[in-house]
């Protein structure tokens, strides 16, 4: 049976990696500390403000109301079909996923709720819902 007689050699540990994650460390830390005091050296005064929430959520719904005789009423105002695709515009420009809302009057003409729907359309607005009630239908 043969013996091995070599001497067994001792595990050593190579420090030479972690010196260098050590030395990346400092390096990083001092460049740092260093912005920060370049930062804290100017002398601005920031201002308060009271209470204020950002605005995560989409606004609500443009309402555009079009009456019996064909009016087509918008923010308060009464605008012609090329004025509401002109405030439609600005809204989107605003809001690019700005949302509208037409109500119709059930005893008006189709023609005049589709001329406010092609406004709405042309100036790019994607989600366009018409307005309804639900529950039974009035006698005449």
């Amino acid at each position: 049976m043969p013996l091995k007689t070599d001497s067994v050699e001792e595990p050593a540990i190579n420090l030479t990696p972690m010196i260098d994650i050590v030395f990346l460390l400092v390096v990083f830390f001092m460049v740092g500390a260093r912005f920060s005091e370049l930062e804290r050296r100017v002398d601005v005064k920031v201002p308060t403000v009271a209470d204020v929430s950002t605005r995560s959520d989409e606004p609500d719904a443009l309402v555009v109301n079009v009456t019996e005789d064909g009016t087509i009423e918008f923010d308060g105002r009464e605008l012609s079909a090329e004025e509401l695709e002109e405030e439609m515009r600005k809204a989107k420009g605003n809001f690019p996923g700005q949302a509208v809302l037409v109500r119709g009057d059930r005893e008006g003409r189709y023609q005049n709720v589709m001329d406010a729907l092609a406004a709405c359309h042309r100036a790019g607005i994607a989600s366009i819902s018409l307005a309804h009630r639900v529950g039974k239908e009035p006698a005449p």
